[in-house]
């Protein structure tokens, strides 16, 4: 039997309410390995949002554990941005995550590490979160979720909203991610401490531990002990989006909320694109630089990213595709139709990501586990 885990990135989840992290990845990846006749059972992986590399990878090998991973022929993981690293640590020969050797039984039944929108060499924005202004802000949102009158405040400004969305739609303006988010999380908000949002929001209070190790300096010392493993077969996936730009801005004002997320983007990727001076990323091989260059629009560089993760930091392996997108389109965040309603995106890129682009990307990944099933052994 074969499994395939997807494990999600920072701030992941499985699902909050009926908001879901690989929104409908599973459907289209089943789909794809359907069509190179691979059986394989998919399972959307928990973790802990922004806990340290080494208690996520821990999290994951109890998923595994749990799942009946040990009993399987095959197993394979697909991580998306830090839940690569989750993955990598988790196959790391010697590790020992726990003392019961289970880590090194599940290495030995994995034939795939697939990584996607990874920063295998760090992202200038985990430097943005280490800093004052960013712990400030982790901090306002913690308060504000884990005290009685900080949940109360958001529940009843959860209800208010609720009301704007409403009149929103009378008026007949076109759905955004308001609308999403309040249809999905905050109507079925609820004020006491175990709501799955407050639960969420309570554990990043808890454990911080990845700000610090997603910087560019962390990730060298990373790379230095997480070696790969001989009988894995280590596939990247990246993504980048286009360089945002007055015209993008201005072309998006005519929804105010749609203005601010693009806004939102256009700050993370000024910030992302700042190549740290001392620890730069690795020069590809010109092959792959070719690869890149040939799938994008725009000319690939130090500070092209797909504003989150720089494009040049999440290669390691063989490169398998890129994907012109941004940091959440490759999961299926990204503006499309679902089962007769629109679906909005968390953050207008301006990237045109689509259902071509996103079924494209998932059968490539489709692609790579089915050539390991198949032969065997890494490449």
């Amino acid at each position: 039997m074969t499994q395939i885990y997807l494990v999600p990135g920072f701030f992941g989840f499985n699902e909050i309410g009926s908001l879901n992290y690989f929104n409908r990845v599973s459907e289209v990846l089943g789909e794809a390995l359907a069509a190179h006749a691979v059986q394989a059972e998919i399972i959307e992986t928990d973790t802990l949002p922004t806990g340290s590399i080494r208690r996520r990878a821990l999290r994951l090998l109890d998923t595994v554990c749990a799942r009946g991973g040990l009993e399987q022929d095959h197993l394979h993981f697909v991580g998306h941005s830090t839940g690569g690293l989750d993955v990598r640590m988790l196959l790391t020969p010697g590790v020992r995550l726990r003392d019961t050797g289970e880590d090194a039984e599940i290495s030995a039944r994995t034939r795939t590490a697939v990584t996607l929108s990874t920063p295998h060499y760090g992202t200038p924005l985990a430097n943005f979160f280490t800093s004052l202004n960013g712990r400030n802000l982790l901090y306002l949102l913690t308060l504000l979720a884990t005290s009685v009158p900080g949940r109360y405040s958001l529940y009843l400004g959860s209800r208010l909203l609720l009301t704007a969305v409403k009149l929103h739609r009378a008026v007949g303006r076109q759905e955004n991610l308001l609308d999403a988010f309040t249809d999905k999380v905050l109507a079925r908000l609820k004020p006491a401490r175990g709501d799955d949002l407050w639960q969420f929001v309570q554990e990043i209070s808890r454990d911080q531990g990845a700000m610090v190790q997603l910087t560019p300096e962390a990730l060298d010392l990373f790379n230095g002990a997480a070696r790969d493993r001989e009988s894995v077969r280590y596939v990247s996936f990246v993504s980048a989006s286009p360089p945002p730009n007055l015209a993008s801005f201005v072309f998006k004002r005519r929804d105010l909320f749609e203005a601010f997320t693009h806004l939102v983007y256009a700050a993370s990727y000024t910030i992302a694109g700042r190549e740290h001076s001392q620890y730069p990323y690795p020069t590809p091989p010109e092959d792959t630089m070719s690869m890149i260059r040939g799938a994008l629009p725009f000319p690939p560089g130090p500070g092209t990213s797909d504003g989150v993760v720089p494009t040049l930091s999440q290669i390691w392996g063989r490169l398998g595709g890129v994907a012109l997108g941004d940091h959440l389109d490759v999961v299926g965040q990204f503006h499309h139709a679902s089962r007769g309603k629109a679906y909005s995106p968390w953050v207008k890129s301006g990237s045109g990501f689509n259902e071509e682009r996103f079924r494209r990307l998932w059968g490539e990944i489709a692609g790579a586990i089915a050539e390991s099933q198949t032969e065997g052994g890494p490449k």
